[in-house]
């Protein structure tokens, strides 16, 4: 690299180390509840860094960063509005007695012998029902958490099959709001990702149930009813029936048939809002009844809306359900609407004053092959969950690094957006001072170093991600991108 280059370079560190400082103290502070507003302030506090560099040691003008916030900002747009169709999925498939129904049947299953497997499949399908691994383990993690303790399994091994079950959930759901991030983010398709991740996400999770199962077929120890107060909860404030599977099964089928994501979650919020006023009638009129007064029909509808949009609980006597009933609807998307939108404020200015480029190119001479492309993403990805302490954060810096390089290259974006989904969204839940590691230790009580060892899928994601790069398995390469 030349001198000047040099200088740009220690020059675009500096907004990023003014980040990471500033992120420690957030978390240091405010612990998870720094993505409430603490993350953001210190996004805007770099890019204000960030812009202020830039115009006064390259004499990058004002409207350069105005252009290029107006454009990162347009093209997440989408998955903004993905974003608050997700939160109201989130209100109506819980309200409607879908995400219950799955619940109540599923942990009908466990016994000591398929615990684990039990554990991270159950996680699993909830995670993407909800598309929120963060949901999933506070809800049904934390109930199967005490099974397992009854079973006899140890606190390390239970949670790893939890996180891992809620993070293969949360990778691969189209409600999973990382998921849409690394999507968007990319220009890629949502269902198109989706399916290029299964070709690594699905044989790391094979050999994780391989694991979990040959686990379980050597442990002794029986706990017989454990979950009977579980499920008489949820059978006691939902009617629970099959035909509550209706509405997944209509949303499948929509997907099946690639309809846009837009068009499938709305639906989707739809059929659910249709199935809450069919079989639980009861609970959304009660919803009714908490901000307004009138007849029957005014409560169904009042308590519908708020379903859709507001932050909605119940009480039903036990905590773990409670927890799992407190849905957040559109408005509980926000925060992370915000810090999104921060986020690309942030990236917007770091491009704009040539810092992204100059970060790219350092990283650059490790990319000299296809395995090493990925391989360096897969690397950038999971460091930067352990630099900047946040997922989201990791999605997006890595995305903006890395996207010149994977077009100039002639791969496919979808390559970009699976491996930096592949290291970004599943190793977050390993470092102990990020957000989601301070997260799940203090949901299930385990600590981050206890359960880190056992998150079997969390640590096989990225490395299965290297694997296939190497390989070259559907990776296409196009021609070079012209440098003109």
């Amino acid at each position: 690299m030349k001198k000047k280059d040099w200088l740009r370079l220690l020059v675009a560190l500096i907004p990023v180390l003014v980040l990471v400082a500033l992120l420690a103290v957030d978390i240091h502070i405010f612990g998870s509840n720094s993505i409430l507003g603490a993350s953001q302030v210190a996004l805007l506090v770099s890019a204000g860094v960030c812009v202020w560099l830039a115009m006064w040691l390259f004499k990058v003008p004002w409207g350069e960063f105005e252009r290029a916030i107006k454009s990162n900002v347009g093209d997440v747009t989408t998955a903004i509005v993905i974003l608050f169709l997700i939160g109201a999925i989130s209100g109506t498939w819980t309200m409607s007695g879908v995400v219950p129904a799955f619940i109540y049947y599923g942990v009908q299953v466990i016994s000591p012998k398929v615990f684990l497997l039990t554990a991270c499949v159950l996680s699993a399908l909830v995670s993407v029902m909800t598309g929120s691994s963060w949901t999933t383990i506070a809800t049904i993690g934390v109930a199967l958490l005490g099974i397992g303790r009854a079973e006899g399994f140890g606190d390390g091994l239970i949670a790893g099959a939890i996180i891992s079950g809620a993070y293969f959930g949360d990778k691969i759901s189209p409600l999973s709001d990382t998921t849409v991030m690394s999507s968007s983010l990319n220009r890629v398709p949502l269902f198109e990702h989706i399916k290029y991740l299964m070709l690594t996400t699905g044989p790391a999770m094979i050999i994780t149930l391989v694991i979990f199962t040959v686990i379980g077929i050597f442990h002794k120890g029986i706990e017989a009813g454990a979950m009977e107060a579980y499920t008489q909860a949820l059978s006691g404030t939902f009617h629970i029936t099959p035909w509550l599977f209706v509405v997944p099964l209509i949303t499948g089928i929509l997907i099946w048939r690639k309809m846009p994501a837009l068009m499938v979650l709305s639906l989707s919020v739809c059929t659910a809002a249709i199935a809450a006023l069919v079989f639980q009638p009861d609970i959304i009129s009660g919803i009714g009844e908490g901000v307004t007064a009138g007849g029957r029909a005014k409560l169904l509808f009042t308590g519908t809306i708020e379903t859709i949009y507001n932050s909605v609980s119940l009480e039903t006597g036990s905590e773990a359900v409670n927890q799992l009933l407190a849905t957040r609807g559109m408005l509980g998307m926000l925060n992370t609407v915000y810090l999104i939108i921060c986020a690309m404020c942030f990236g917007a200015c770091m491009r704009a004053a040539g810092m992204i480029d100059a970060i790219s190119r350092m990283l650059n001479p490790l990319a000299h092959s296809r395995g090493a492309l990925v391989t360096s993403t897969v690397v950038t990805g999971t460091a930067l969950n352990g630099i900047v302490s946040d997922q989201y954060l990791s999605i997006i810096l890595t995305s903006q690094i890395f996207r010149d390089t994977y077009h100039r290259e002639g791969y496919e974006q979808r390559l970009l957006s699976r491996s930096v989904e592949d290291s970004s969204t599943v190793t977050s839940p390993l470092f102990p001072w990020s957000s989601c590691g301070m997260t799940q230790a203090t949901i299930l009580s385990v600590s981050t170093l206890t359960y880190a060892p056992y998150c079997f899928f969390n640590i096989l994601s990225p490395l299965m991600s290297i694997l296939t790069a190497w390989i070259g398995f559907k990776i296409v390469r196009r021609l070079p991108a012209d440098p003109s």
